[in-house]
């Protein structure tokens, strides 16, 4: 009889729905964290205080956060 073979484990959260965020400075240097369907998101101090945000909000998934090159502003 065969031995069973590993299973690869699937992200739980996947799909078009699944937040993906964007980081970058605004306008006053502050550091922002964009969910890109505005669903949240938040100022911060410092780029890795917004990266922490960002990759706890998206369950450490690396390809769902990804840092602006141009300037990023954060609209309530």
């Amino acid at each position: 009889m065969p031995r069973p073979r590993p299973v690869t484990p699937v992200s739980p959260i996947s799909g078009p729905d699944t937040p993906r965020f964007v980081i970058g400075q605004d306008g006053r240097g502050c550091w922002v964290a964009i969910e890109v369907h505005g669903r949240a998101g938040g100022l911060f101090r410092t780029c890795q205080a917004a990266l922490h945000y960002a990759v706890e909000a998206t369950a450490h998934r690396p390809d769902a956060v990804r840092i602006a090159a141009e300037r990023v502003e954060l609209r309530i």
